[in-house]
């Protein structure tokens, strides 16, 4: 005879292999995404604190969508190489990345305002550029080519040099900098430097080996990449900086559209959300970065009102022209970051 199996005992044979430390077998809707960026990792004593933005957007995304979409984070640019990120997510190929805008201006010549020398000079100017015309203009330009914008998040930064400090535009005649940008080039250029571009994970062995005499990058990376074993100078982000760039969380537009609107708008939510955590966390590191800096020796300055606006003098017949003459639609956007 086959004996009867109740409704309790059928229950407690499917909890049976949780009660004995069986393997689940996993979610059928759970999504995992990837996230790459080309900052180095973090751990719970800290670290860089663009790689805990990243932590902190999926933690809060996962428990939002109860589980629904996890998260891998791969730092250090380990799952690609970091200039190859903005056209994989144009693809659908990489989900999300911390990404720095301009690095994808040589295709998009409007994203090169992101990183324009001297155009915001505090984070207050920075993030009113979310709401105003000039973020919705990106906004759209991004979409367009396939990418959602996140997260804004704004970083300032200074200049790490093998040498003396540089503060004003007549400190960089003769040497070689790494400036981040076309536009930063360009400024550098017309203020008798030579310039050389890389990626902010690339900077370390280019002072090493002295391709590089000084580079701009943010306050972050000055830190985390520990170019103050190779500096005697650094021109502090702490005081007056020429140096504001936009590095926010993006998102592949497929990868957003593939996902139910309930998850869409858990993305939105929290990359929203975790902005102010990525201000104080640019504002924390410029104000560590010269005590970091001087306690390895260096000579640490920072710049006055009159050296600020030599660079803006600079800046604007050089990369402003530049960029302003490049297009009708450039010379539209440079107006529009001015007007904030």
């Amino acid at each position: 005879m086959t004996a009867r199996i109740t409704r309790r005992a059928a229950l407690g044979l499917i909890a049976a292999p949780a009660v004995l430390g069986l393997p689940r077998v996993a979610r059928a809707d759970v999504r995992t995404l990837k996230i790459s960026h080309q900052f180095p990792g973090s751990g719970p004593e800290g670290g860089d604190f663009r790689d805990r933005l990243c932590k902190k957007f999926a933690e809060g995304v996962e428990k939002r969508t109860n589980g629904a979409l996890k998260f891998e984070i791969y730092p250090n640019s380990s799952l690609m190489k970091t200039f190859a990120q903005f056209d994989a997510l144009k693809k659908g190929a990489l989900d999300l990345s911390l990404y720095p805008t301009t690095y994808a201006g040589g295709e998009i010549p409007e994203l090169n305002i992101t990183f324009m020398p001297a155009v915001v000079t505090s984070y207050e100017k920075a993030y009113q550029w979310k709401t105003a015309p000039i973020g919705k203009e990106l906004t759209s330009i991004l979409e367009a080519k396939g990418v959602k914008l996140i997260t804004w998040m704004w970083q300032s930064g200074g200049i790490a040099s093998r040498g003396k400090p540089i503060t004003k535009p007549d400190d960089a005649k003769g040497l070689k900098v790494r400036g981040g940008s076309r536009e930063m080039d360009m400024m550098f250029k017309a203020a008798g430097a030579a310039t050389s571009n890389m990626p902010s994970n690339e900077i370390y062995i280019s002072l090493q080996t002295g391709t590089i005499d000084a580079a701009a990058t943010s306050s972050t990376s000055l830190i985390s990449f520990k170019l103050e074993e190779l500096s005697k100078g650094l021109t502090s982000a702490g005081g007056r900086s020429f140096f504001f760039v936009l590095e926010p969380i993006l998102m592949s537009k497929t990868v957003f559209d593939s996902l139910p609107p309930d998850q869409q708008k858990a993305i939105a939510e929290v990359g929203a959300e975790i902005e102010p955590f990525g201000l104080d966390g640019s504002k924390a590191d410029d104000q560590r970065l010269s005590d970091v800096y001087a306690k390895a020796g260096a000579q640490v300055v920072e710049m006055d009102a009159a050296a600020l606006e030599a660079w803006r003098a600079v800046a604007r017949e050089s990369a402003w022209k530049d960029f302003g003459g490049r297009s009708a639609n450039t010379a539209r956007v440079l107006k529009m970051a001015e007007e904030v």
